[in-house]
């Protein structure tokens, strides 16, 4: 884990955010939707109903 925060933080953020992105749908293929639901809801924090209400339809 340390090893990958260094590589990205030698990246520009765009390009992080893009290989980022690239590695999360290769991982969140092999996961069930509970579990690509409570990822996204870690990642913008849990901030109201409303905003999990819409995650539903990922």
């Amino acid at each position: 884990m340390e090893e990958l925060q260094k590589i990205i933080a030698q990246m520009e953020p765009d390009k992080a955010l893009a290989a980022l992105a690239e590695a999360a749908k290769q991982i969140l293929a092999h996961l069930d939707e509970q579990a690509r639901v409570d990822f996204v809801v870690s990642m913008i924090g849990e901030s109201g109903s409303d905003k999990v209400a819409s995650l539903v339809d990922l």
